[in-house]
């Protein structure tokens, strides 16, 4: 393996490579010809369009496949911000970029000298010279954020403003794609708005963070108690749920502790003039949702300014693919929603949120959902099955809880204790410990997919020494959910 320095280059062989870099940052790419410039919005590969012909996002690793990139596309540029809108890029561990073939092999790795007032950070390219591709180091810095990087790239960036007062209907605006990505309205303000033509808007506040670690009193699942019955004096509920009907999708109930969380959103977002899953105040809308005292397997929301009643808000969120399926999910069981209406700008705030209580059973459908979808990866590999450990589930779910608790994403927790301990600490004996945890997903199917084409994930789900799998899984904190997989040997 190679260790690069600013400037370094490497040949890659034939094939598919794969980029990565852990941590809390979010990884996005820009495709360009010679003259460095994007040619239209699918050039921008990040959280929110996690593909481009030749290039795939999959949380902290991307994978391109010069021979499939577009006709003319002769470089491919990998930045980094961080994956929390509010932290400072200097303040977090230096990035490092590992390098590895299609067959997982290390071909290099990068870590540049620590960004001072950068907020956004190119670590590298790949670019073709002659029918070779090369990779080069660059660790080279923007204090102006992902604006500078796209009007470097051919980017036109427009700033964020709350639309103009008292149009009969909101301007359209730009659907974000992906299918997690808060489906209406700008979810990241601070963060550059293209204009229609441009390269698409930056990714969404909620992070897709993941990291692995193998190594040598879990919170309980309650449903939520019985909500009282909610008022809908703007016929919010029977718009949603004849769309909802419609799509063959059983029917939400107004439920009040989402309708207060939804009320208690829109305020902050209105008192700062501005749309986002974390508002000025530090708090993201998923803590206010479990501080309202519902817990939740299953979550969505939709973040909107302009719609001036509930008839314009549920036909803006039909309007485009990705919120119009958050509004017909079948697995949502129970809504809420709120707009107010900021006086200075004259704009108008919702929140729309979506949801499933968390329950025992549902619970446990979503661990065995995560131990099969594990168990199918294994069977392809030639590897026999993990069987689920009640003492591994018990220090998964802490761990998940936990961090939602206390606020952090890391294996090692604030008090010290590593996966190895949690293990312990459950009443395990198992020799060999492993742990993959993650945050932001919101299905088995997604958690998983991210840890497979995660190098380091996959290995500890290919690990032959594992025997037995515990899962945890917790709603709330930044990110919206916390995954964790615990293994044992």
């Amino acid at each position: 393996m190679t260790e690069l320095v600013p400037g370094g280059n490497l040949a890659l062989p034939g094939g598919a490579v794969t980029v990565r870099v852990p941590g809390p940052f979010d990884v996005s790419a820009l495709i360009t010809d010679d003259g460095g410039k994007v040619r239209d919005d699918g050039d921008f590969v990040f959280y929110n369009q996690p593909a481009a012909p030749g290039a795939r996002l999959r949380g902290d690793a991307l994978v391109v496949d010069p021979a499939a990139l577009r006709p003319g596309a002769t470089r491919v540029t990998v930045a980094v911000s961080p994956a929390d809108p509010a932290a400072a890029l200097g303040a977090l561990p230096s990035p490092t970029l590992h390098v590895t073939d299609a067959r997982g092999r290390a071909l290099a790795r990068f870590t540049p000298p620590r960004p001072a007032q950068e907020t956004v950070l190119l670590l590298a390219e790949l670019y073709r010279r002659g029918d070779r591709w090369k990779l080069r180091a660059l660790g080279q810095g923007y204090a102006d954020g992902l604006a500078g990087l796209a009007r470097d790239f051919g980017v036109e960036v427009l700033d964020e403003a709350p639309p103009p007062v008292g149009p009969p209907e909101p301007p359209p605006r730009p659907d974000l794609p992906g299918p997690d990505g808060p489906p209406a309205g700008p979810s990241q303000p601070d963060r550059p708005a293209p204009a229609a033509g441009s390269a698409p808007r930056p990714p969404s506040a909620r992070p897709a963070c993941s990291a692995p670690a193998a190594h040598p009193p879990p919170a309980a699942a309650h449903s939520p108690a019985h909500s009282p019955a909610v008022s809908d004096p703007d016929g919010f509920l029977p718009l949603v749920n004849s769309a909802r009907a419609a799509a063959g999708s059983p029917p939400v109930s107004l439920d009040a502790r989402l309708v207060a969380a939804a009320r208690e959103h829109a305020a902050a977002m209105a008192s700062a003039g501005r749309l986002g899953v974390e508002t000025r105040d530090g708090v993201s809308v998923y803590q206010r949702v479990i501080g309202a005292g519902y817990a939740y397997l299953t979550i969505g929301e939709h973040l909107v300014s302009g719609p001036r009643t509930a008839a314009e808000f549920v036909a803006y969120c039909l309007r485009g693919d990705a919120p119009r399926r958050g509004v017909r999910d079948p697995a949502f069981r129970h809504a809420g929603v709120a707009h107010v209406h900021d006086g200075r700008s004259g704009g108008t705030y919702w929140t729309a949120l979506w949801a499933a209580p968390l329950t025992p059973a549902g619970l446990e459908r979503t661990a065995a959902a995560v131990i099969d979808l594990t168990n199918q990866a294994r069977a392809r590999a030639g590897l026999p099955p993990l069987a689920a450990d009640p003492r591994l589930t018990a220090a998964a779910q802490a761990h998940s809880a936990d961090m939602v608790a206390r606020a952090f994403y890391a294996h090692t927790a604030p008090d010290g204790s590593r996966p190895w301990d949690r293990a312990a600490a459950a009443g395990s004996t198992r020799r060999a410990i492993g742990e993959n945890i993650a945050c932001g997903q919101r299905s088995p199917a997604d958690v998983v997919e991210g840890w497979l084409n995660s190098p380091g994930h996959r290995a500890n789900i290919l690990k032959p020494d594992f025997t037995h799998l515990g899962i945890g899984f917790a709603g709330g904190g930044r990110a919206g959910t916390y995954w964790t997989q615990m293994f044992g040997g």
